[in-house]
């Protein structure tokens, strides 16, 4: 075997330590085994580490997911450890150095399982990744978003010692935060050389009417790949069977297909359902698909496939319609770290944030600009919420600007998107790339011509889209080629673009840029931004957006006013680590989101709950903590969908306003302190009112956990939530000290946030051979912090406690449960 020098991971594997996984049936002779637990790690270069018989015992033991990079500590300039990268990367990417690093983990396979297929699938490695099983080389992928999958039969030694080995050189892709390492979900899969093909079963409903929109007749479309990986033909039989919700078979289907040796072949079926049960953002109803293969009567494979039946249609004239109904898309871009772990988000982690964006009226995402994590979409099918699932680049480039002269060949990429992803029902359409400088050219054109055929080949059910932010007017460009025009930005062309291509259907892709910090209310102006330029705060007031971008007040009306325009997603959901804009350094993450890092709202996601959400909304800021600062004059906004509001100072009227749909309120008050509260009316009638006081200092921590119990699988995680309160019981809004966590029982801190733009600390706290057991903590920002806590695989009680110098502690339990009695 070649040596060589690149920095990189390495991995061994122990089956003994898999736990099967439910990604085949139970009974099915498909094996489905995770490979999360129990990787060797080290960071720095280790070439010699591909040997099978190298010895990483004093390497740190780590579970993946896991990301490497968030466990640095930030740095003003690039040490030149960052690989591949330009000096204007290094602040995109949150100021972390990026090295590549080494992992290693045992595989004894069995000699019984000589003349079964192995493959090894890894949702997402981060990036530049080569694959080593006993030496020899087996696989290698540059994209750090697709998924690897990769046969490893012929250099497995059954019965013996199996080493594989991952390397990774980390190059970046994009210009925001991306990580390192192997961040999402592994496993290895076992079966019969007769099976189901990977990605093999597209399950496609049609609709022709979609009926009241509840139920309607749908015929299903079934196809199942099969591969014949054997020396010798086969018959096959091939059945397919319908589950409703409650598990029960509804409909069935069985063909026979013939298998020549070494060869695939494709089976079309078709069931129909009468009065199919629909799939709505409102009742996100979920069929199963078992899927069975056979040999003279013997079961050799079996999967299962979720789907949904809906009817999706785009009028230009009128929007976006899902099951006949009319449905303006209330949308958000996400990029995929959290405060704490980086991009080795937990499984639970992506369920809280759905919860949250889903809470505020929110029905849509667009996966920007990437695949995600397959567990993000099932959520999205599960919980109701539409996707545009989003291709990286545009053609077979690993750039994000795409030459003119860049082949449209093979589209690997995009192929391994639209295969993956194509039963989910949430996903509504395929976006091909996004904000590409060529956009308006005809090179553009012809590679979109080409990626729309290949996605069409795969999967002829859902409409094309790209973003742009260019190239309006130039039919011979993108977005002359789509079947709905995605406009990012540019709010003033979308009546010109609606005029020449009247007969497309449009969709606001990216909108607003609002940037500001939360729990920021200062209003010092340079440039076009308001706020604390020294400690790099923008206002959380909505008066600053990025370059090119609006505040929320230009961005969401000119959408939600035009019929024709079928929604839009606005940047960002979530704060991210990188693209600092408008800053450099001291600031290591982005201001966008109208969460923080942490999933703590800030002050704009209540203008968007109270448009997007029919629940009454009534929110006052800023906080009314101003010492120093009587008789001077504050800001004083109301975000509320009420048809009137009154403000109030110390019981006094300081006036009642009417509000103005899809804007805020606005009074400007002389600082004194005490309570100023709101009165919201409807219909004359006093329904809502908000308050803010002015606290006293903080005596005592708060504590609080999302959920009071958890499952004891190693996995499933708790959100805690830290504050500080006053003499009485208050939450003190600008507090910022410093807390410290201790956890006893089965569960371990995972990592730990504030949603401080600004701040340096330490997201995770390494165990080393000089500080074996280091303390956590986290300094409070503008009253708030995170925790976040993981269980283990035993049941019990696990405690966590927050102490803070001058404060009284809190303490809060959660049990842990085996798998099998939590809901």
């Amino acid at each position: 075997m070649k040596m060589f020098s690149r920095l990189c991971f390495c991995a061994f594997i122990i089956l003994e330590s898999l736990c099967t996984i439910e990604a085949a049936p139970v009974g099915s002779p498909r094996r489905v085994y995770s490979l999360d637990e129990g990787w060797r790690f080290h960071l720095g270069e280790a070439p010699e580490a591909v040997a099978p018989d190298y010895n990483d015992s004093a390497w740190r033991q780590v579970d993946v997911p896991h990301d490497y990079v968030v466990e640095g500590s930030f740095v003003p300039s690039d040490p030149g450890t960052s690989p591949g990268s330009k000096p204007s990367w290094f602040s995109l990417h949150a100021f972390l150095p990026v090295k590549s690093a080494v992992y290693r983990k045992e595989l004894p396979i069995p000699a019984d399982a000589k003349g079964k297929r192995l493959w090894l699938e890894f949702d997402g490695v981060f990036n530049n990744s080569r694959y080593w099983l006993n030496g020899r080389e087996v696989y290698s992928q540059y994209s750090g978003y697709t998924r690897a999958r990769f046969d490893i039969t012929t250099a497995t030694d059954f019965g013996g010692r199996n080493v594989l080995v991952v390397q990774i050189d980390p190059r970046y892709e994009g210009w925001w935060y991306e990580g390192g390492g192997i961040y999402r979900h592994a496993r290895m899969v076992v079966l019969d050389p007769v099976h189901i093909a990977p990605d093999g079963v597209f399950v496609a409903p049609q609709l022709a009417d979609p009926g009241d929109g509840v139920r309607a007749d749908a015929d299903i479309k079934i196809s199942t790949a099969l591969a014949n990986a054997g020396d010798v033909p086969a018959e096959a039989t091939v059945l397919n069977e319908v589950f409703d919700a409650t598990g029960k078979v509804i409909a069935t289907t069985s063909s026979a297909q013939a298998l020549a040796a070494r060869a695939d072949a494709t089976v079309s079926q078709s069931i129909s359902l009468s009065g199919a049960t629909l799939w709505s953002v409102e009742t996100p109803y979920l069929y199963k698909l078992r899927s069975t293969v056979s040999l003279a009567g013997k079961i050799v494979d079996q999967t299962t496939a979720a789907f949904g039946v809906r009817h999706i249609r785009f009028d230009a004239a009128h929007g976006f319609f899902l099951n006949g109904k009319h449905v303006k898309l209330k949308g958000v871009n996400m990029h995929q770290d959290h405060a704490g772990v980086g991009v080795a988000v937990p499984d639970r982690l992506f369920t809280w944030r759905l919860e949250r964006l889903k809470e505020m009226g929110c029905n849509a995402i667009r996966l920007s600009h990437n695949p995600v994590t397959p567990f993000l979409l099932d959520e999205c099918d599960r919980m109701g919420i539409l996707v545009m699932a989003e291709n990286r680049n545009l053609g077979d480039v690993y750039v994000d600007q795409t030459p003119k002269d860049a082949p449209a060949v093979e589209h690997r990429e995009l192929s391994a998107l639209i295969l993956r992803d194509r039963n989910h029902p949430s996903i509504f359409c395929w976006s091909l790339c996004n904000e590409q400088w060529i956009q308006g050219t005809p090179e553009s054109g012809a590679m979109v011509r080409a990626m729309m055929k290949r996605v069409r080949e795969l999967d002829p059910t859902r409409v094309i889209t790209a973003a742009l932010n260019g190239g309006f007017d130039t039919p011979e460009g993108i977005i002359g080629q789509l079947d709905v025009i995605g406009i990012n930005y540019n709010p003033w062309v979308y009546d010109g673009v609606h005029a020449q291509f009247s007969k497309v259907p449009m969709i606001a892709s990216e909108i607003a840029s609002e940037i500001g910090t939360r729990g920021i209310y200062a209003t010092e102006h340079w440039e076009n931004y308001y706020g604390d330029r020294e400690r790099g705060y923008v206002a959380a007031y909505s008066i600053t957006a990025g370059p090119a971008g609006q505040t929320v007040e230009n961005a969401w009306p000119p959408v939600a006013e035009r019929e024709n325009i079928a929604g839009g997603f606005v940047w960002a959901g979530f704060d991210y680590k990188g693209e600092p804009r408008p800053f450099e350094w001291p600031v290591i993450n982005c201001h966008y989101g109208f969460f923080d890092i942490c999933g703590f709202p800030k002050d704009s996601y209540y203008y968007y709950k109270a448009w997007w959400s029919d629940e009454p909304v009534l929110h006052l800021f800023p906080h009314w903590n101003w010492p120093g600062r009587e008789g001077q004059e504050i800001p004083v906004w109301v975000h509320s969908n009420c048809d009137e509001v009154e403000l109030f100072l110390n019981g006094v009227s300081l006036g009642r306003q009417t509000v103005k749909p899809l804007h805020h309120l606005e009074w400007k008050v002389k600082y004194a302190p005490g309570t100023l509260l709101v009165r919201g009316f409807k219909g004359g009638k006093e329904i809502l009112t908000d308050k803010v006081e002015t606290t006293g200092q903080p005596v005592a921590v708060n504590l609080a956990a999302d959920r009071t119990t958890i499952t004891a699988d190693g996995k499933d995680v708790a959100v805690f939530t830290v504050q500080v309160a006053d003499a009485k019981g208050r939450m003190v809004p600008t507090a910022n000290d410093a807390i410290t966590f201790a956890i006893t029982g089965p569960g371990k801190i995972i990592g730990v946030g504030n949603g401080d733009p600004s701040s340096h600390e330490p997201d995770q706290f390494v165990a080393t051979k000089d500080n074996p057991s280091p303390k956590w903590s986290r300094s409070l920002f503008n009253g708030l912090a995170q925790v976040l806590v993981q269980s283990t695989q035993a049941p019990g009680e696990i405690k966590l406690t927050a102490t803070g110098k001058g404060l009284e502690p809190a303490s809060v339990t959660v049990q842990t449960t085996p798998k099998e009695f939590s809901k």
